[in-house]
């Protein structure tokens, strides 16, 4: 991926690095039984023991094995990102920014991983299920977020519609990107999908 060893990470806390790290051992335990044996076969005891840990810690950080695909743990490093945006640039930027800066983070650490689980959401039915409960949490705590930054109420209903239509744009952006083989670099898709969502919002 281009551009990617240019990413600095948004300063977080040390507890939040510490689980950030713990979640992508697990990730990448996961990620090798997957690709061994695939991911119909593949237990969460299993994955525990690949990670050496112990199941009940592996279900402190995913509640079950489909958010092994899903939860990435980076909503923290989203939600610094936005507070670090310039002042003056607007939420919908902002919001833009923040999450192409997460991919890129993402993708930096270990783009096979990113990519092999995004193939395995879009042909698992239960875990395309579990993606609409995670969006939905994701969603509440970023719109949080930027309605701090914006000087809203924390439930402001505008600044929760922003951040549910950027998400739900993403995930379908991502989802297309994996069911059509697509060639063209995932970054470089996402930030024309969010750069029309943009556009209109600005209309």
């Amino acid at each position: 991926m281009t551009g990617m060893a240019s990413v600095s990470t948004p300063s977080v806390g040390l507890r939040e690095r510490k689980k950030i790290k713990t979640r992508r051992a697990i990730r990448r335990a996961a990620r090798l039984l997957f690709e061994q044996q695939g991911y119909e076969a593949t237990t969460v005891e299993q994955i525990a023991e690949a990670a050496e840990i112990s199941p009940s810690t592996f279900f402190r950080y995913f509640p079950a094995k489909e958010d092994v695909l899903l939860g990435d743990g980076y909503e923290p490093l989203v939600e610094a990102a936005l507070r670090d945006r310039p002042a003056g640039e607007s939420l919908a930027e902002s919001v833009r920014q923040a999450l192409l800066q997460q991919l890129r983070l993402q993708l930096a650490q270990d783009p096979e991983e990113t990519l092999q689980f995004l193939r395995i959401a879009q042909r698992v039915p239960a875990v395309r299920n579990r993606m609409a409960g995670t969006s939905a949490a994701a969603g509440r705590s970023l719109a949080r977020v930027v309605a701090e930054r914006a000087g809203r109420p924390a439930d402001d209903l505008q600044t929760r519609l922003l951040v549910s239509a950027f998400l739900a744009a993403w995930h379908e952006a991502l989802l297309d990107w994996a069911e059509t083989g697509s060639h063209e670099e995932l970054p470089d898709l996402l930030d024309r999908t969010l750069a029309l969502l943009t556009d209109a919002l600005r209309g």
